[in-house]
């Protein structure tokens, strides 16, 4: 078994010299630890099944497959198959399986941006080896939209693919000042595109074209005023207005209540009518009456 394994390395490292010679082929080729790697760049789709190959032996002529993965987070994990025993330190849903000829290959189901990474595969076979090193990158399609808005006495277009990978290009139909372009990165990307329009621009003929790799043509979009933007931002601003008017009223209301509910009142209670002292009247009754009895006395007299 010893003088197997022996074998089997010296025809390794044969193998190995003579690709390194060969210049017919049309793969790269990168030395990484004395050991010469075919590199390959392959985007895929978000959410598709992913299968890697990095040899054309069956299952029978294998000995063993390794493949190591190193992910855009740093993480590393392997997957491999060695005597008819599987190792798996990714546990992430993806697997060692064969096609229908026996074929091995690495399945990837529901490709994400978070299976991104370099993938190197070993494969020793009876008779030489592979090795492969593929850097798997996803293809995400962004979403878009256009708009217009006013921006001090002036009409400024927008146009915008938000969330995307890789990057899209946005580009304008119609000569003009591009003010800005914009371009956000986190994980995905967003592009944003405003165009100030000039005095007098007919805005029928404006549209903004946009290209991604995940399409096979490119997207026109043209841009429009947003339907109840303006009258809702009015009647909003309405609204407020009242609301303030209202709270002001009702505080000077209150306020003048409250001034009135201080305030000294201007009419006096009514006074009653002055009662005549007693002891004053009562004298002068006593006189008038006993003039009146002298007067009917004598007046008694000469009748």
């Amino acid at each position: 078994m010893r003088h197997m394994m022996w074998i089997y390395a010296v025809v390794i490292f044969v193998l190995s010299e003579a690709r390194s010679m060969d210049t017919g082929s049309n793969q790269s080729t990168q030395s990484l630890n004395s050991t010469v790697y075919a590199v390959r760049n392959l985007t895929f789709n978000q959410g598709s099944e992913v299968n890697l190959t990095c040899s054309n032996k069956t299952w029978n002529e294998t000995l063993f497959v390794i493949w190591r993965i190193q992910f855009q987070t740093k993480k590393l994990c392997r997957i491999s198959f060695n005597n008819g025993t599987n190792d798996d330190s990714c546990n992430d849903g993806k697997s060692l399986r064969n096609t229908s000829s026996a074929l091995s290959y690495l399945h990837i189901p529901n490709f994400s941006d978070t299976d991104e990474g370099r993938y190197e595969c070993e494969s020793v076979y009876t008779g030489g080896n592979d090795n492969h090193a593929i850097h798997v990158a996803i293809i995400v399609p962004p979403s878009i939209s256009a708009w217009l808005y006013h921006k001090d006495n002036k009409m400024v277009a927008v146009c915008k693919a938000e969330r995307g990978k890789p990057a899209a290009s946005i580009s304008w139909s119609h000569m003009g000042n591009i003010s800005s372009v914009e371009t956000v990165s986190k994980g995905f990307f967003t592009v944003e595109s405003r165009l100030e329009l000039p005095e007098g621009m007919d805005r029928e003929n404006l549209s903004c074209a946009i290209r991604h790799p995940h399409w096979t043509g490119e997207r026109i979009l043209v841009p429009k005023l947003e339907e109840g933007y303006f009258p809702w931002l009015y009647v909003l601003i309405v609204v407020v207005i009242i609301v303030l008017l209202a709270g002001f009223l009702f505080l000077a209301q209150k306020k003048i209540i409250t001034l009135r509910r201080y305030q000294p009142s201007d009419t006096s209670p009514s006074k009653s009518p002055p009662t005549e002292d007693v002891e004053e009247v009562e004298p002068y009754a006593s006189y008038v009456q006993r003039v009146n009895s002298i007067y009917n006395s004598s007046a008694d007299l000469f009748t």
